[in-house]
């Protein structure tokens, strides 16, 4: 695997290069934006600390996902609630914070890698599930082996995180989805259920496709692909702010 590693401290980097050597990937190491944004759509695997010279490294997220579809980890300092939302949200498939153990890191980015196939579109969690005809609910349409959603005839961009979760609970809509589940088969770690990962991915489907219904929270418990009506006024002006249709899941 060839990992792009965008972290502009020295020694962090040296650290890190070193695990990643140490387990046969080959590394190309930035400190800068704008490399990073140059030699992104080579790399198979993103590193990215937030803390960068010359960009936000949030910032720099955003871009990175319209270049490039690689399993991407946030690595920072930054603990704040708001930053780990963000980086989710952002398109980030995991969120590890400073310090920590290197040995956590690496389970982390194999899990990640086990869960996402970038050059194909395929993870853990998509159409393997139940590929087949598009589900339907209400307007919005999610086409599993295409891995695209459209609403009332419009697509719909949402991360591969967002589609992961919303195919997971379409290839089987009848029934609830306990939190552990769909964080043990999109995750790949089921204790990741007292964190808010899950609950970000939900809260912006709903934002996305502007369906506040599309995803049922079912208290206590998990989720389902819900039947969600036409927005009113409220719903539209929503979706159009990316605000999320009352507080994200629940059960916790």
């Amino acid at each position: 695997m060839h990992a792009l590693l965008v972290e502009d401290d020295d020694r962090m980097a040296q650290a890190l290069a070193t695990a990643l050597a140490r387990r046969g990937h080959t590394v190309r190491r930035v400190g800068r934006a704008l490399d990073a944004l140059r030699h992104a759509r080579e790399a198979e695997f993103v590193l990215l600390d937030l803390g960068l010279p010359d960009l936000d490294g949030l910032e720099l997220l955003r871009l990175l996902r319209t270049v490039c579809d690689a399993p991407l980890i946030v690595v920072t300092a930054r603990c704040e609630e708001r930053d780990i939302v963000q980086g989710l949200r952002a398109g980030a498939d995991d969120y590890v914070v400073k310090p920590f153990r290197m040995a956590e890191l690496i389970a982390r980015i194999d899990t990640v890698r086990r869960r996402t196939d970038a050059r194909s579109g395929r993870s853990g969690s998509g159409p393997a599930d139940g590929a087949g005809r598009p589900v339907r609910s209400g307007d919005v349409e999610v086409d599993l082996a295409g891995r695209t959603v459209t609403v009332a005839g419009a697509g719909i961009r949402l991360t591969r995180r967002e589609f992961d979760v919303l195919a997971h609970l379409a290839a089987r809509p009848d029934e609830v989805h306990s939190r552990a589940e769909i964080l043990d088969r999109i995750w790949g770690d089921a204790f990741l259920a007292a964190s808010r990962s899950l609950d970000v991915h939900v809260a912006g489907i709903r934002a996305k496709t502007g369906r506040s219904g599309l995803v049922r929270t079912v208290r206590g418990f998990g989720y389902q692909l819900g039947s969600p009506a036409p927005p009113d006024e409220r719903d539209v002006r929503r979706a159009g702010h990316g605000v999320p249709d009352g507080p994200p899941g629940g059960g916790r």
